[in-house]
């Protein structure tokens, strides 16, 4: 099946936005395995998690970055939409947890998860919509 030049530009707009959240785990997470109470404060926590926590939270950032990114390395376009869903689904959660403990740290965490949710969303819906429209009108019975 040939790809049109609408539909690789849209594929290559949602690799770049997944790209945007294997980079912010392991950035983030790197930091907290590192530096966690440094990390902490960049991120302007307001509690005091100890260094263990934060370092088991890098850990497993770090880790979920490194699958984010061979799977958009690898092109598996089939989990591509959990790039999306699953952290549009955290979002409830951080502002939950936020809402809970008043910790601006989750306020940072949503903005910057908001952004990756938002990008890769949109670049979903618009390579769907290049998808439809290079198919073209479907034809009736």
């Amino acid at each position: 099946m040939l790809q049109t030049r609408a539909q690789a530009s849209a594929a290559a707009r949602i690799r770049v936005c997944i790209w945007y959240v294997a980079g912010y785990l392991i950035f983030s997470g790197l930091a907290l395995l590192v530096a966690p109470r440094d990390a902490l404060a960049a991120m302007l926590s307001s509690a005091d998690y100890g260094s263990i926590m934060p370092r088991w939270v890098g850990m497993l950032s770090v880790a979920m970055g490194t699958l984010v990114g061979q799977i958009v390395r690898l092109r598996i376009a089939a989990l591509y939409p959990l790039s999306f869903f699953m952290p549009a689904a955290m979002l409830v959660g951080f502002i939950g947890l936020y809402l809970q403990s008043a910790d601006p740290l989750f306020l940072v965490v949503s903005a910057v998860v908001g952004i990756g949710v938002v990008a890769t969303g949109l670049s979903m819906l618009f390579g769907r919509a290049n998808n439809a429209v290079s198919r073209g009108p479907r034809e009736s019975p």
